[in-house]
């Protein structure tokens, strides 16, 4: 099992001569976030649907044991609010996810903040999604017209399929809730939102998705290191089976069985004044050396930091 941090997103304007080296081509830089950090989450899939040469592109670029994240539509999840949707499922994976192959991780499901918990409506979302890349295949060979660049649904092996859900509206916070999750084997994602939505950390699944948008202002502020030290120490609990003593939970009482270790995926999406990519290649550095008991400690005193002054 292991950990995996990295970022929401790499096209922004504010990283260039930042992260990015002044003058690197906007054509390079998935190609160098990529060799800085294992993962990243594709976040123009949430906008739009994506060309299958995209994802070709993206997979050929990046390292063998580099792994994307990829959120879902927000068609689905905003427009139609999970409801009607096999057609719109069906664009979505046929529109070149599953090009990515064997650097396919989770699908991230954002939900948006208007939409309440019902149980009949997310059942039958979560019934719907493909658990393997041959039912995604099979899904996406109903796909419809809305993709003028043509399908992909090609796959060379079978391979499982993750699912994370993030909820931004405070009735998720419902021992129902935690229980459909765990009875699909859908994530509920970890969100970090400065305290703006619910940062609800039950464990639904045998991996864990956390979102860090933000320490004190959402999308804005970075990290202080004793906020990571903090993160690094309960994603280390996370990894190892476990989940934090002081962890805020909608179904307290009812943890899952404890596991000899965990997957925990990691993304950073406090991208507006380039704080991202340093808050993930920090964090990360806790990582290299952990004690037995789980505490993460960093192995560089200096930790990576912006090349500019931010308010």
């Amino acid at each position: 099992m292991s950990v995996r941090i990295g970022i929401s997103g790499w096209r922004y304007s504010s990283w260039r001569g930042v992260f990015y080296p002044k003058g690197l081509a906007q054509k390079s830089e998935l190609q160098f976030a990529s060799r800085k950090l294992r993962t990243v989450e594709i976040n123009g899939s949430f906008y739009s649907l994506q060309r299958p040469s995209s994802y070709e592109r993206w997979y050929a670029e990046t390292p063998d044991d580099f792994v994307f994240a990829v959120k879902g539509g927000r068609f689905i999840t905003h427009d139609k609010k999970l409801r009607d949707c096999e057609r719109p499922l069906a664009n979505f994976f046929a529109s070149g996810v599953l090009a990515l192959e064997e650097k396919l991780g989770p699908i991230l499901w954002q939900l948006p903040p208007q939409l309440p918990f019902e149980a009949q409506r997310l059942e039958d979302f979560l019934g719907m999604l493909p658990r393997t890349t041959a039912a995604a295949a099979e899904l996406g060979a109903h796909h419809d017209r809305r993709l003028p660049h043509g399908a992909y649904l090609d796959i060379e092996g079978d391979r499982p399929i993750r699912h994370a859900l993030e909820v931004r509206h405070d009735p998720y916070r419902d021992p129902a809730f935690v229980k459909l999750l765990r009875a699909h084997a859908v994530a509920l994602v970890v969100a970090d939102t400065a305290q703006r939505w619910p940062c609800l950390e039950d464990v639904t699944a045998d991996y864990v998705y956390v979102r860090l948008h933000g320490d004190r202002e959402i999308y804005v502020s970075g990290y202080r290191p004793s906020a990571l030290d903090r993160w690094a120490e309960r994603i280390a609990a996370w990894r190892d089976g476990g989940e934090p003593r002081d962890a805020v939970l909608a179904a307290p009482g009812t943890s899952p069985p404890r596991r000899a270790s965990r997957d925990v995926y990691v993304y950073f999406d406090n991208d507006a004044e380039a704080r991202a990519p340093f808050d993930a290649m920090s964090l990360a550095a806790r990582f290299t050396r952990v004690t037995k008991r789980g505490r993460a400690k960093a192995l560089i005193p200096d930790e990576p930091r912006p090349t500019r002054p931010h308010a």
